[in-house]
């Protein structure tokens, strides 16, 4: 298989953009047309809910964007019923030619990093998507299952360095020899997407960062330091980043960075200004528009704007 920091590049120059659509489902924001019927929902029930909610995000997005993201959480806190779920979504979104990112934030050590790495990037299991998100603080012996696996397979993994949450500068800033811990981390995911870069002129490895959309400086200054790795920026759109705030993640070609939204794009159909237009029966009109405005914002403000610009 062709390898995945090729094959997310050229992803997001067929569809022109980096725009990165998660996949989060809660029972509570769903659109009413999918609300389960009993107020009190069984797991089954809910499992539904979540499986025509995610396949119907899918339908509309595969035409539009390069890729998926599916945060395993809300799929797993349902149980078994919502594992199964979390697979057929990971597999119908594979079907319809998207690039999925897991992310399930796993890792351990030893065998147990093993498992986890065939589990989500391996080809035995219905589990199997492209990328998954991956923990650091395990230290480097623990991320070379992911990395070994992914390499021969052509996956890839995404690890945490500078997340967008407000909370991660307790850990991730502190200063350890001289240089924040982020830094540190931001050091080795370079030394290993150097060493698995693909064939593509770009040069991107296999193994990409974290970094969020809320920490625009640091950003700019992780693009710098990390040239060979896919920058995965989470944090646009309800969380508070905009299409300004990613600009310092991209190179000069508008790649090297995909830009996630969840909440803003899968529920478009309550908040503003899609609320009027469309509401609860026309969700799936107001994720398409919310997905094309995040396109236009980012060709606009960052240097994706000259993927727009690409012929063929």
């Amino acid at each position: 298989m062709l390898h995945f920091g090729d094959r997310l590049a050229q992803a997001v120059q067929r569809c022109k953009t980096p725009a990165l659509v998660g996949i989060d489902p809660r029972l509570e924001s769903l659109p009413a047309p999918l609300q389960p019927s009993d107020p009190n929902p069984s797991p089954d029930d809910v499992a539904q809910a979540y499986l025509a909610f995610s396949k119907g995000v899918i339908d509309v997005v595969a035409p539009l964007v390069p890729a998926v993201k599916p945060q395993s959480a809300f799929f797993e806190q349902i149980g078994s019923a919502g594992t199964h779920v979390l697979a057929e979504v990971i597999q119908y979104a594979r079907m319809q030619g998207l690039l999925v990112i897991v992310d399930g934030k796993r890792n351990d050590i030893g065998s147990t990093a093993a498992a986890y790495a065939q589990g989500y990037l391996g080809n035995a299991t219905d589990f199997s998507g492209d990328c998954l998100t991956v923990s650091p603080y395990l230290g480097e012996d623990s991320l070379e299952p992911f990395t070994r696996l992914a390499t021969d397979l052509g996956n890839g993994i995404f690890v945490l360095v500078k997340t967008s949450n407000p909370g991660g500068g307790r850990f991730q800033d502190l200063i350890a020899d001289g240089r924040a811990v982020y830094q540190h981390v931001a050091e080795l995911v370079e030394q290993l997407a150097s060493g698995s870069s693909g064939t593509e002129p770009h040069g991107y490895g296999a193994v990409g960062a974290v970094v969020g959309a809320t920490y625009p400086d640091q950003l700019s200054e992780l693009r710098q330091a990390m040239p060979h790795a896919w920058l995965l920026v989470p944090g646009f759109g309800a969380q508070g980043g905009g299409a300004a705030d990613v600009a310092g993640g991209f190179d000069a070609a508008g790649l090297g960075a995909i830009i996630n939204s969840s909440r803003g794009i899968i529920f478009a159909h309550a908040r503003d200004p899609y609320r009027d237009r469309f509401g609860n029966q026309q969700w799936q009109q107001a994720v398409e528009a919310a997905t094309r405005d995040m396109i236009a914002q980012l060709a606009a403000e960052t240097p994706a704007g000259v993927l727009q610009d690409a012929t063929g």
